[in-house]
């Protein structure tokens, strides 16, 4: 069976950010599908790209790469030019593939449902849709869209999307209540982000690491890796920091490692302490950001404090369990429940920073209890998020969506 996989942000592990639809597909292609995915071109390994449309093969995964620039650093216009743009370029590649079986498309943004549409539409061709970010209600809530005739047609949009799909993936709790609210439950499945245990995992500390990035070999490290974005909580950190600093806590390492709009507000931060220490690393592939990660001693994942971000479900929450590192979350939803519930971590109120520095503090000064709490992260995600079961059912979904359609056809 033939699968044309569109996902714009694909990227396989040597490449910084998800890495989520790279697993899919080679789980896939070892299960004996046939996989193609459609992305921008960013994913070229070390090759500018010339032509706007090109072909290549990255670890026997068939890609079509569309020559599209994106980043968190565009403001609303460029970003929605972009989306566009893919949303055009990626029907084009979808309506000309010849003998496709099934679609699967996977947001964000929305648009990327378009060729999928298209294609069954014109071509009969059916598809699958992923949910990694209810749209348009996010970008509705973070203020970016306000025009109520726009906001109409994308909540239309949104329905017709989910409506014509042979099913959908949500990849949390909350996301799969908000794609409920327009087709049935038993069209939906809750397949989360994945840790990927043979990627991140406890070792010795690599302190010439750390003399590579400038870090301290003395402190005690707090790490967020990930967007620095308007919508991740950044804000909230620096507040934390400025706290802990105007309480003269030393030996206390913040390490930040990513870009996007909120760079510069840390830089600025990091150029004006005296006493707790800020690192700002670019964005590096997976083995470097294992790395580093293995050489901290808390993981952080934050969000701004919107009711629409407590559904998400973020890579780094995952990969923190891999690691075998406590975490502290501040989004009062499903990651809340899960460090508490499995005692690998702590929330934290997302208005009050004081909590957030209390909970740092008490890990710095309890080993004991952050080595606990990092077993049982680690022993979470072995037994419940590895992508080695997460594919696996994502591969049981195609299965059976695959012997149900040649049943219905008999």
């Amino acid at each position: 069976m033939r699968i044309l996989y569109i996902q714009q942000y694909f990227k396989p592990p040597n490449q910084p950010g998800s890495t989520r639809s790279y697993w899919i597909s080679k789980t896939l292609i070892e299960k004996g599908y046939d996989v193609t995915v459609v992305c921008h071109a960013n994913i070229m390994q070390g090759k500018n790209q010339d032509k706007r449309i090109e072909e290549t093969v990255i670890e026997g995964i068939r890609v079509i790469s569309i020559l599209n620039a994106y980043s968190n650093n565009m403001n609303v216009k460029q970003r929605i030019w972009s989306f566009l743009k893919f949303m055009f370029f990626s029907t084009f590649v979808a309506l000309k593939e010849k003998d496709v079986d099934l679609v699967f498309a996977s947001s964000t943004p929305l648009t990327v449902a378009v060729p999928a549409l298209m294609r069954k539409l014109f071509r009969k061709t059916p598809y699958i849709f992923e949910v990694r970010d209810l749209w348009p209600e996010a970008p509705i809530q973070l203020g970016f869209i306000k025009n109520k005739v726009l906001i109409k047609f994308l909540k239309w949009f949104e329905k017709t999307v989910y409506k014509n799909s042979e099913h959908v993936i949500a990849l949390s709790p909350g996301m799969q209540e908000g794609v409920a609210k327009y087709i049935p439950k038993e069209k939906i499945s809750m397949i989360p982000n994945m840790s990927k245990i043979d990627m991140f995992w406890v070792r010795e500390k690599d302190m010439n690491l750390n003399d590579r990035f400038g870090l301290s070999n003395k402190t005690f490290k707090i790490i967020y890796f990930g967007t620095l974005g308007f919508a991740n909580g950044i804000d909230y950190l620096m507040d934390a920091i400025s706290l802990l600093e105007n309480k003269k806590i030393e030996n206390i390492e913040f390490i930040f490692m990513g870009d996007g709009v909120k760079i510069k507000d840390l830089q600025y931060l990091s150029a004006n302490l005296l006493n707790v220490k800020v690192s700002i690393l670019s964005r590096q592939p997976m083995d470097i950001v294992s790395a580093v990660v293995n050489n901290c001693d808390i993981c952080i994942c934050t969000f701004s404090n919107f009711p629409i971000l407590k559904t998400n479900s973020p890579n780094k929450l995952f990969d923190s369990f891999s690691a075998g590192k406590p975490i502290i979350v501040n989004s009062d939803g499903w990651t809340k429940e899960l460090v508490e519930n499995y005692n690998c971590g702590f929330y934290v109120n997302p208005e009050n920073v004081f909590d957030l520095a209390d909970k740092i503090l008490l890990l710095k000064e309890n080993p004991e209890l952050a080595a606990e709490m990092g077993f049982n992260a680690r022993k979470l995600a072995e037994e419940k998020f590895d992508k080695s079961i997460l594919c696996n059912d994502f591969y049981m979904l195609i299965k059976h969506w695959e012997e149900s359609n040649k049943l219905s056809k008999k």
